[in-house]
């Protein structure tokens, strides 16, 4: 097998002293042929070499057909597989990995100096963040608590969380046991905002706080400019915005507004957003050895628009706006370390800390419906892994 060579569209892999393929094999390259388009994907055979042409590929399909072949041991086409799979430099798009020209966007001049120039990060200057991380006491990791979110963090001590992931109340007037989803907007935020201070208080130096929310359209409201405004006066980095697209198809038809007229068209939105901040530095230290996010998935993800559909389980677990699992699982796998702190003040019926807990971190998880908390914990225990317990405060 030679070395990589690109031409065209392609990249080139060649695999000599190939002398003859069997009638096996020859079926595969006519199957290979088939189920690729050509300007994607095609092998040739070449003067005892096979020669394989790759633009773009979906390398589980290639997988999934090389085992309905059965094909004998050493063929030649288990060291294309395997020489393809470990190409390391691709893109990701539709499920295919993109080897030509998927970084071929057109890049600055002098990136660095004209980024210093413009006073980069200028909204965090003179913060007065420690860089002295602490471990979270003992008693809280693992825990659910069940208390006001704003008096617990009280009792926390700077600079302990990894990270937040949360989705608060969106004040839309949904039914919630124990409090009320529909108060006055400027004491909805500033109760919001009181507990976001202890949040970046207690999250760790590189740490990161990321929120979900959707903006509440009917009022105009919107919650997520608003919420990354309270976060950039405090001084938090903004490491950027995903869509959560849910593909919820009733929101593309509406009956509100002005129909068929500009006098007042009432916009809808299939997606949420999900903001994400970072205390004093955009880079978070960690062991290399505790990443749990594959190449793929981080090539996929940090695409930032991310198409899950919702929680389908809201009417079992008894609460009105769940997010799904994968939606945490993604954040936590592309924002953290195995074995950080993950904490959500809001904690609902648990799914930041079901999650947490099945990727190997830490859990601090905060809500004040004993009847949520509850959930919470019972979730937790089905899952299997830990002893964690239930606190009142």
């Amino acid at each position: 097998m030679t070395d990589d060579g690109q031409t065209g569209d392609y990249i080139v892999l060649e695999f000599p002293q190939v002398f003859s393929l069997d009638s096996q094999e020859e079926a595969f390259v006519l199957t290979l042929h088939r189920e690729f388009k050509t300007k994607d994907f095609f092998v040739r055979w070449e003067h005892d070499c096979l020669k394989v042409f790759l633009c773009r590929l979906d390398v589980e399909r290639l997988t999934a057909l090389l085992v309905q072949a059965d094909l004998p041991a050493g063929s030649v086409f288990y060291l294309l597989l395997e020489k393809v799979a470990g190409i390391g430099s691709y893109g990701v798009r539709a499920g295919k990995r993109i080897y030509v020209n998927y970084q071929s966007e057109r890049k600055v001049q002098g990136r660095k100096s004209k980024e210093k120039d413009r006073q980069r990060f200028y909204y965090t200057r003179d913060h007065e963040f420690s860089q002295n991380n602490q471990p979270l006491p003992a008693e809280f990791q693992d825990r659910i608590i069940c208390a006001d979110s704003e008096e617990f963090l009280k009792s926390l001590p700077d600079n302990c969380i990894d990270l937040i992931f949360t989705s608060p109340p969106y004040n839309f007037g949904l039914e919630y046991p124990d409090q009320t989803d529909s108060n006055q907007w400027e004491l909805y935020f500033d109760k919001l905002f009181r507990i976001f201070a202890e949040c970046i208080r207690v999250t760790t130096y590189g740490g990161r706080i990321i929120v979900n929310v959707q903006p509440l359209f009917s009022d105009y409201i919107p919650s997520h400019h608003l919420i990354s405004q309270f976060f950039i006066r405090n001084k938090m980095l903004w490491k950027g915005e995903i869509l959560w697209e849910k593909n919820n198809y009733n929101c593309k038809y509406t009956a509100w507004g002005s129909w068929k007229s500009p006098s007042s068209p009432y916009l809808k939105y299939t997606w949420e957003f999900i903001e994400v901040f970072c205390k004093g530095d955009l880079k978070k230290k960690g062991d290399s050895s505790r990443i749990d996010i594959s190449a793929d998935e981080f090539k996929q993800w940090v695409v930032a628009r991310w198409s899950i559909a919702p929680e389908r389980r809201m009417k079992e677990y008894g609460h009105p706006a769940m997010f799904p699992e994968q939606l945490a699982e993604r954040v936590l796998k592309l924002f953290s370390y195995r074995e950080d702190v993950i904490m959500d003040p809001f904690n609902g019926t648990g799914t930041t800390c079901a999650v947490a807990q099945r990727l190997g971190r830490h859990y601090l998880g905060i809500d004040n419906s004993a009847e949520y908390c509850a959930r919470a914990e019972k979730r937790l225990q089905n899952d299997d892994i830990g002893d964690g317990w239930l606190d009142f405060v």
